[in-house]
């Protein structure tokens, strides 16, 4: 990574882009006649002490199956498959969340998770990280990029819901958030998945 302004300005370039895209792609999740009044998604402010380098995958804690049908928001489970866990330390405090693959396992790494601001302050089912391996083959987990599912703006799409083994107790406030008019929407409905998948 380079210095933290690079860090910075490359986070609200990327931003920008998913903002553009949201406005206008015949793909974004946003419904089609909100479009025009979409102001752009909502952010914590970027914290650096929220990015994880030099992560290694380590084996799955307990006794889990490796493969699994993993719950999504419209009630058709999609195969997935546990890849291993990635552990670091949150205010000094041990922490780890599982890696999944969603298709084949190529190196790519899809992590959801779930924290004190689901719920509340971001949507109730979780939010989730997509990490590819490094050069060495370590992994940078960077909660600075986490993002919602594309079911936080419209029933119309297929999400996978964060298993109860991806709840962090603290409050990750990097990346994503919910804002303005969609809280309380948004605040519902995510409980009501996040409920489902922890059952």
């Amino acid at each position: 990574m380079h210095g933290p302004d690079d860090y910075a300005a490359h986070l609200a370039q990327d931003r920008a882009a998913k903002d553009a895209f949201f406005r206008s792609s015949g793909h974004s999740p946003i419904p089609a006649h909100q479009r025009a009044e979409f102001a752009g998604l909502a952010y914590y402010a970027v914290d650096p002490a929220l990015r994880f380098e030099d992560l290694h995958l380590q084996p799955c804690e307990g006794d889990a199956p490796a493969e699994f049908m993993i719950a999504t928001s419209d009630n058709n489970p999609r195969p997935a498959r546990r890849l291993g866990s990635l552990r670091f330390r949150i205010r000094n405090e041990p922490r780890s969340l599982v890696a999944y693959a969603l298709g084949p396992a190529n190196g790519s790494l899809f992590v959801p998770f779930l924290d004190a601001t689901s719920g509340t302050e971001t949507y109730g089912a979780g939010r989730y990280l997509d990490l590819e391996p490094e050069a060495d083959g370590t992994y940078v987990l960077d909660f600075n990029a986490a993002y919602h599912p594309f079911c936080a703006y419209s029933p119309h799409f297929s999400c996978p819901l964060t298993p109860a083994e991806n709840r962090l107790p603290d409050r990750i406030e990097a990346g994503e958030r919910l804002a303005g008019e969609r809280l309380a929407g948004e605040r519902l409905a995510g409980e009501r998945l996040a409920g489902a998948a922890g059952r």
